[in-house]
């Protein structure tokens, strides 16, 4: 039988102290009910307790409680602030997905795309302040999404739902930083690791099968995945393959709205065309497209992972990674809706009834002669992700150590079919109702005529085709040399280059394009929404086939020149170097380790996009380049046994969003105003000197008491302002001013690149200050009476503050509100239970509500989304040592995606649920 690989040490008894049931008790109450701690003096120990009560890694082969001990060890041992997850098990990772894995981790919060983890945010920055590595090799992976969520992923936000959390063996989340660690983070560095063969003793074989439910969508889907490895008899050489595939199909539905505004008049109250109840509804805010929603999603993800290592000597080894993964997925989204955001829409319709709060929300409204569009979506969309890392090292002499790496990661995203076709009719009565509780289950009331499949008409046919493209090519060498028995010098190049690339096609004009909706171009579409079994929606396979809409000729073709502004790319050269003194020694009984050095970084930048220059469109190149140096502190103290005092200190940055940086400028001379509008190819990346102060108390084996004060002095945030400088520091090409000089009064003396030009462009702005705490706590109950010992407990809470003035474009603060996408609150918590069979865990992770647009549309002051907390469940049988049974329930609560407008009025903008998940499974091992 095959064991995985841990350390060994001799177990100690332990007898709780009053310390150890204080620190449990306030460990709870600090992570469940935020309350302060309880405080309780130990009870003396001799220094034969103390040395039994140390720390160690149990070695539990196949358990949740083995992987959470490893891991503690391993955060122990690290000079930064660091915490890792591990497989509980062979090709066993605790969670479904990486992303949710990750939530358990604090300061981590997660966003979900049909009901799943997709990106992160780290101590309240967000996916695109955060860096990931996998195999020690930094990678992008991106995908799609509803419009909901924010579409496709064009920014350097990581995918994590692309992957199968079964492919790999660790995740590490680094929060402060170290020279020898390359730059571009503000929140997080975030290292995943597959399995390597050496990770297991010679011959080792694993089988994961699940069948998967979900209450919401009543479908049945298969999950599985194997891992096989192998090792020669001399140890010299070892191969590893693993595979996962996966099937989801998701209903995902709910309501939504588009955002509320106060314009648009109706134009009539029970037939007065004027009078005050009239001019109170039209003063108040309603909804722009209240609707009902369904969507359906098929996702299948397949996973391949390879690994080949070989050590020809105690000295030597060489390890080649590779990693593949394959997202295939559609989607089908289907609207039943009021037309509300238009003059055009609601000038004709009568007010029948209505109901306004004291948010001036019009929570209620009844009305005749309505609008009614019903609209079909369906979208056909993969990503592919490959990697290859080939990495080796050599003990050159007993204090000198070379490793290096070379690989590349390439991400490729595809949406080749993006359809809607929306039909409508007009003259109908429609009601709405998001009063009290019906907030959350608005209750929308269409007339017959909403359901007869004649008399509808075509209102849009839009074909929408894109995709995304992210290439790294990496290398990097390291060498360390040990100085003295405290002190070793490490020092090393890095070169790192990125390409980016999207593309997006559509037609002319996404008119009718002459599609007649007859009835025979109509279907019933069976929704599991709102008080309506059947809507009817356009039948888009019978549209093809009378209209060939996919021909791409005619009015159905499509280019990316009827979408320029959606086309674009980058390419960033990067190279690095760095130098690092660490230290590891004793000042009398204090033990003191650590870290200085510094990273100095050069950044070559060129974006590409199509620019308006003096009313002409073109194609063209904007080139950057900036230099920074980058010097960090990690200092470690052990004042007494099992006590860890941590701090750091480092300067870091995160580069600028690909979307802001791309020239897509329009530069125009009208008499005597030159002004470029657009992106900003010459953005500095947000920079941040970070602060960070930790105490951990190991107080007993295989647990933690955890406290971390971190702050970040951010430089800057990227905003639009308005600006005037000469054109040469623009960063784009001469000619582009020179054209647009000749397009208006001419090239001269009072209109060339060299004299002032007003620009409209994203700008490093003002910056603010983050900062908060965290707390965890880790204990098994091994000090309970039988039976109770062997249930656990894994928790923390994270507090995360952090304001910035938003400004309009002339650099006027509009307000001062939350950091975008920052949750002052997360939560997470685990209580398990294992013995030699069973096995059985309940967590919950939570996150206070976030902004996600700091200055509101539409006339609201702000636009976010509500608190979530989510509760999954998992149990395992041993059957023998070869079998294991699984069950596991995931989402058990049914948590809803809640998005809102305005502070005050909280009204709903979309509020989707995806049911409960489970998985019954049976796993094999040897």
């Amino acid at each position: 039988m095959a064991n995985r690989r841990t350390s060994n040490s001799a177990t100690s008894t332990f007898r709780p102290s009053k310390l150890c049931r204080a620190l449990t008790l306030a460990g709870l109450a600090t992570l469940l009910s935020t309350q302060a701690l309880a405080q309780t003096e130990p009870t003396e120990t001799t220094e034969q307790q103390k040395a039994e009560e140390q720390i160690e890694v149990i070695s539990v082969v196949g358990s949740f409680r083995g992987s959470l001990a490893s891991a503690l060890n391993q955060k122990r041992f690290e000079t930064g602030a660091t915490d890792t997850i591990k497989a509980e098990d062979i090709a066993d990772f605790p969670d479904l997905n990486l992303a949710e894995s990750l939530q358990r981790i604090p300061g981590v919060a997660i966003s979900r795309v049909a009901g799943e983890g997709r990106q992160i945010s780290v101590r309240g920055l967000g996916p695109d302040f955060t860096r990931v590595r996998i195999n020690g090799m930094e990678a992008q992976s991106t995908s799609g999404g509803t419009d909901a969520i924010g579409g496709a992923n064009r920014g350097r936000g990581f995918d994590f739902n692309t992957f199968s959390s079964d492919l790999f063996s660790e995740l590490t989340v680094r929060k402060t930083a170290s020279a020898n660690v390359e730059e571009g983070s503000l929140g997080a560095t975030v290292d995943l690791r597959t399995a390597r063969p050496f990770d297991y003793d010679g011959l080792t074989f694993a089988a994961n099968v699940q069948a998967g439910y979900n209450d919401k969508s009543e479908e049945i889907d298969p999950k599985g995945s194997f891992l096989f490895s192998n090792i020669n008899e001399d140890g010299t050489f070892g191969y590893l393959i693993s595979a996962a595939f996966s099937e989801r199909n998701i209903q995902d539905e709910g309501f939504s709205t588009v955002r509320w505004n106060n314009v648009n008049d109706f134009g009539s109250y029970r037939g007065a065309t004027s009078g005050p109840e009239l001019d109170a509804i039209n003063e108040g805010f309603r909804p722009r497209l209240p609707r009902y929603d369904s969507y359906i999603h098929n996702v299948k993800r397949t996973g391949l992972a390879t690994a080949l290592e070989y050590r020809p000597s105690q000295e030597t080894r060489f390890n080649l990674d590779i990693l593949y993964s394959k997202d295939d997925s559609t989607r089908q989204e289907a609207f039943m809706q009021g037309i509300l955001n238009g003059n055009g829409q609601t000038g004709p319709m009568n007010v029948l009834d209505y109901e306004i709060d004291n948010t001036n929300t019009v929570t209620y409204a009844a009305f005749e002669n309505a609008l009614i569009r019903n609209e079909l979506r369906y979208d056909e969309l993969s990503t592919d992700f490959l990697q290859f890392t080939l990495s080796g090292q050599h003990q050159l002499t007993d204090n000198l150590k070379i490793d290096a790496m070379v690989g590349r990661a390439k991400s490729e995203f595809d949406n080749p079919i993006q359809t809607t076709v929306v039909m409508e009719k007009g003259g109908q009565n429609f009601s709405y109702d998001y009063r009290g509780s019906k907030r959350g289950n608005p209750e929308l009331l269409f007339g017959a005529g909403v359901f007869d499949p004649n008399g509808w008409t075509t209102n849009s046919v839009r074909l929408r085709p894109l995709g995304a493209e992210n290439t790294f090519d990496n290398a990097g060498i390291n060498i360390e040399y040990i100085l003295t028995d405290a002190l070793t010098l490490r020092s090393g190049l890095h070169y790192k280059k990125f390409e980016f690339e999207t593309r997006e096609a559509r037609r002319q004009s996404e008119n009718a394009a002459g599609v007649v909706m007859s009835p025979d171009l109509i279907r019933q579409y069976s929704a599991g929404v709102g008080p309506y079994a059947n809507w009817l929606v356009p039948d888009l396979a019978a549209i093809d086939a009378r209209y060939n809409i996919y021909s791409n000729t005619g009015a159905f073709a499509v280019s990316t020149d009827f979408r320029r502004v959606d086309n674009y790319s980058a390419e960033e050269k990067t190279v690095g170097a760095y130098i690092q003194l660490a230290f590891d020694t004793e000042f009398g009984d204090t033990g003191f380790r650590g870290d200085i050095g510094g990273r100095f970084i050069k950044t070559d930048q060129s974006s590409t996009a199509w620019a308006t220059l003096g009313g002409t469109q073109q194609l063209i190149t904007a080139d950057h380049d900036y230099n920074e140096f980058l010097p960090s502190l990690n200092l470690v103290f052990e004042p007494m046994d099992d006590v860890i005092i941590r701090f750091g200190y480092a300067e870091v940055l995160a580069r600028a969003g690909l979307g802001s940086i791309r020239p897509n400028v329009s530069v125009s001379v009208s008499g005597g105003a030159r002004s470029v509008s657009g992106g900003n190819p010459t953005l500095e990346p947000t920079k941040a000197k970070t602060y960070d102060l930790g105490l951990e108390l190991y107080f007993d084996n295989e647990s933690l008491l955890g406290v971390a004060l971190f702050r970040k002095n951010i430089d800057s945030y990227v905003q639009g302002l308005r600006e005037t400088k000469l054109f040469t520091e623009t960063g784009l090409p001469i000619q582009a001013a020179i054209d647009a000089c000749n397009a208006g009064p001419g090239y001269g003396a009072d209109c060339n690149e060299n004299i002032e030009w007003q620009t409209n462009t994203p700008l490093n702005g003002p910056g603010g200050n983050l900062y908060g705490f965290e707390i965890q706590y880790q204990m098994p109950f091994s000090f309970l009476p039988e039976f109770w010992n062997r249930f656990g407990f894994i928790g923390n809470y994270t507090y995360v503050k952090a304001q910035m003035d938003y400004i309009n474009n002339t650099g006027v603060v509009l307000a001062t509100r939350d950091l975008q996408g920052l949750s002052e609150a997360t939560r997470s918590a685990t209580l398990y239970y294992e013995d030699d069979k069973f096995a059985a865990r309940v967590s919950l992770a939570d996150r206070s509500k976030y902004l996600t647009n700091a200055i509101g549309r539409d006339n609201n002051d702000m636009e976010g989304t509500n608190a979530t907390r989510n509760i999954d469940a998992s149990l395992s049988y041993q059957v023998t040592d070869n079998w294991k049974v699984t069950f596991e329930a995931l989402n058990l609560t049914n948590e809803v995606d809640d998005q809102w407008v305005d502070s005050s009025g909280n009204r709903l903008t979309y509020y989707h649920a995806t049911g409960r998940q489970y998985y019954l499974g049976a796993q094999y091992k040897f």
